[in-house]
């Protein structure tokens, strides 16, 4: 009998959050609305963040997040390179300048010594990630970079749940943007937010979201609202919806359990997959919370003896799903021709460790005879070329 499939993710929607979406279809209102700002709050709570705003997705809010410092065209902006693709096209959509950041081989985030090789030129923001749910400190970035703390955007898409200094990722920052992509640690299936501690710029955002109009479709034709809006700002559209927002508000009443069993999938991957001769293991922050949005290990080649596209297919056939986070920006032919081969040549940690990377199954719904197997399956793989 053939096992089971062991997929990378599974989206989970509980069930209260499946009789939420039916309830907003039913209601007659499925835009933004009642629900929508009833989840910026509930999720505010949950970061402790003092104002939060729900947009589109993750990459909306990086792009409103750097749109709202006012820079000037063209501006240099700080991104790792290991990143996600989209969270970059959000500085070229801001009308800025990428300028790439190489990977601190220790974390896959990016260090302070790699932010101010890639700063001596100057530059006017940053758009940190905590990349796979390792958190990263965004004043030690800041004077790195030699930038304000103001012109840290976090890339917070994987770091629900992660903390630094004590505190969650999100809570004390300007501009912290999370997804609930359907992958994610909250899934909604699509969706983001911003969170911020300044108010006045949350009120900007809320704006921003809808082109720029002072009022939204709830307020204009709620009982007590008016037709009448104004625009003085630029705008783009970018809302959350009532549908999203309800899914979004039942699924957070599962978070922290789902929190919990990530970080006990981890620890056991870390059991298991420890003495896997040539398999080197996600690192954990020595104070601090990881979200464990991802479970990334390490291939060495020569050591393992095989490479990480190999071991990727075997184990497609022994029905075990992978993924790689993430092919560099500075490999990827537009960003090449964006950036020009100076840009894009100077960054060999990320040329060094990309081939090395494999995403292994990680959601709160993977079960330990699964993360069991998938542990059997590598070790197999690594005792078959001993």
């Amino acid at each position: 009998m053939t096992a089971p499939r062991v997929p990378f993710c599974r989206t989970e929607i509980t069930p209260g959050a499946q009789q939420a979406a039916v309830r907003v279809l039913a209601s007659g209102w499925v835009t933004t609305g009642a629900e929508s700002f009833a989840f910026e709050q509930e999720f505010g709570a949950w970061v402790q963040a003092p104002y939060t705003v729900a947009v589109s997705s993750c990459t909306a809010a990086i792009e409103m997040a750097l749109t709202a410092l006012g820079l000037p065209p063209g501006a240099p902006v700080l991104t790792p390179t290991l990143t996600f693709c989209g969270a970059v096209q959000a500085i070229v959509h801001a009308g800025l300048r990428p300028v790439l950041v190489d990977t601190d081989e220790a974390t896959l985030t990016v260090s302070a010594e790699g932010v101010a090789k890639a700063a001596r030129n100057g530059a006017a923001a940053m758009v940190i990630q905590h990349m796979a749910g390792y958190p990263v400190d965004s004043v030690e970035l800041a004077a790195a970079a030699g930038i304000p703390e103001g012109n840290v955007v976090e890339d917070a898409a994987h770091g629900l749940g992660a903390t630094v200094g004590g505190q969650p990722v999100g809570s004390i920052c300007r501009a912290g943007c999370f997804s609930f992509y359907a992958t994610k640690n909250l899934p909604i299936g699509e969706g983001g937010a911003i969170t911020t501690t300044d108010g006045g710029l949350a009120e900007r955002w809320r704006r921003m979201r809808l082109h720029g109009m002072s009022g939204d479709s709830w307020r204009r034709y709620h009982r007590s609202g008016t037709w009448r809006y104004t625009v003085e700002d630029a705008g783009m559209k970018a809302n959350l919806t009532d549908l999203q927002a309800a899914i979004g508000r039942e699924q957070l009443h599962r978070l922290r359990t789902w929190q919990r069993r990530r970080t006990a999938i981890a620890a056991r991957y870390d059991a298991q997959l420890g003495s896997v001769r040539g398999l080197g293991l996600p690192p954990r922050p020595a104070a601090d919370m990881h979200a464990w949005h991802l479970y990334i290990v390490r291939i060495h080649r020569r050591a393992f003896g095989m490479d990480r596209d190999m071991v990727s297919e075997r184990l497609a056939e022994a029905g075990i799903g992978t993924s790689v986070h993430f092919i560099p920006v500075h490999q990827l032919p537009y960003f090449r021709n964006l950036l020009g081969w100076d840009a894009c040549s100077e960054l060999p940690a990320a040329d060094q460790i990309f081939p090395q990377l494999l995403s292994l199954p990680l959601y709160p719904g993977l079960s330990d005879s699964d993360v069991d197997r998938v542990c059997e399956a590598l070790a197999g793989l690594a005792a078959r070329t001993a």
